[in-house]
């Protein structure tokens, strides 16, 4: 903020609120300066916050703010109301509907676009808070590590019960059931459970189809722990293999191997993926890896860094990954018509390398 000469961000990003705040309900807007954070919420959480505020998860410098006749309505009255003239706020998070009314109410821009001397600037910022949430300290990770060990555990206890004649709707059911049972507040994302030909698709939803022998099944699922998520995808065969299944599944784990072993601090996100495709290019599958090899982890099951192939026209820089980061890494070669394999786990990048979070095998299982 000092950078940009702003006198205070507007943080609108539910999970940016949550980092900065520890507050993980549903409504909510920060005004953070240099020396307090202005929290504006409803009713409903006051008490909440409160609560929070004498804690050990309290958030230094706040001061609560009741929302009035509506969010917005409160926050132009207290910027407008404030010392504040350069405030920045989010733009990825804004629309632009919100920023033109917002602009009109803080600096009093008449009809024909002149905005007074004097009054308040609103100034588009770009990650501010995700490069502060991109590094993970010593506290999210061990929340992290513990969810790993968790997840993996779910893993685990599916095996010995999907059998021949289960639909994917049943088992997907079932990993729901078994998340929330392991202490999660709830999955990450809609579980997948991709069978025979739906493995195909990297995003497949949950049919009637049931499972059948010789099928490759996709299980891809994760759950969110003290408001961090983790996520884990397995492949598994009802019943014996193929041939063909057996020979995509070793050339996918080979690339995840690959991929992990080029994980630590100063390697290329664009080199990581890079070390899964040529994997599987060597093994004739290059194409049929589609999607990037990871993302990152955190509050949002999908964030920085993104672990993808370099696009020339686009990607002119490489930020380094750093001890903390953490993500996932999962190749996969999915085959139109006949299915698909994918295999991921979680890592952090470590001083010296990189550590798993998941501890899943990756043997092929005939269930």
């Amino acid at each position: 903020m000092a950078a940009q000469a702003l006198d205070a961000l507007v943080v609108t990003s539910l999970a940016n609120v949550l980092y900065l705040t520890n507050f993980d309900g549903s409504s909510a807007i920060a005004v953070v300066t240099a020396e307090r954070v202005l929290f504006i919420t409803d009713f409903r959480y006051l008490t909440t916050m409160s609560d929070l505020q004498g804690s050990p998860q309290s958030c230094p410098g706040l001061e609560l703010i009741t929302v009035g006749e509506s969010y917005d309505e409160t926050l132009a009255a207290t910027l407008a109301t404030s010392a504040y003239r350069r405030v920045g706020f989010e733009a990825a998070h804004v629309s632009f509907s919100r920023h033109a009314w917002l602009t009109k109410k803080v600096t009093g821009t008449t009809s024909n676009g002149v905005t007074p001397d004097g009054t308040v600037q609103l100034i588009p910022t770009a990650g501010i808070v995700e490069r502060a949430r991109v590094r993970k300290d010593h506290y999210e990770l061990e929340i992290l590590r513990e969810a790993g060990d968790r997840l993996s555990a779910v893993a685990r206890s599916l095996f010995p019960v999907i059998r021949s004649g289960m639909t994917e709707r049943e088992l997907a059911m079932t990993i729901d059931w078994r998340i929330r049972e392991a202490g999660f507040e709830k999955p990450a994302f809609e579980t997948i459970v991709a069978s025979g030909p739906q493995a195909a698709l990297p995003h497949a939803r949950p049919s009637g189809r049931t499972l059948t022998e010789g099928d490759l099944v996709v299980l891809d699922f994760g759950g969110v722990y003290d408001s961090y998520c983790v996520d884990l995808t397995r492949t598994v065969s009802i019943g014996l293999a193929s041939r063909r299944a057996r020979d995509v599944y070793t050339a996918v784990r080979d690339a995840q191997a690959k991929a992990i072993a080029a994980v630590g601090p100063g390697a290329s996100r664009y080199g990581i993926d890079a070390a899964a495709r040529e994997s599987l290019t060597r093994a004739g599958m290059g194409e049929a890896f589609g999607h990037g090899t990871g993302h990152g982890l955190g509050i949002e099951v999908h964030e920085d860094p993104r672990i993808v192939r370099r696009r020339a026209d686009a990607d002119t820089g490489d930020e380094a990954i750093a001890p903390g980061m953490v993500f996932t890494i999962e190749p996969g070669a999915y085959f139109p018509g006949w299915g698909g394999v994918r295999i991921e786990d979680d890592v952090v990048v470590t001083e010296d390398g990189a550590q798993l979070l998941t501890h899943v095998t990756t043997d092929l299982l005939e269930l």
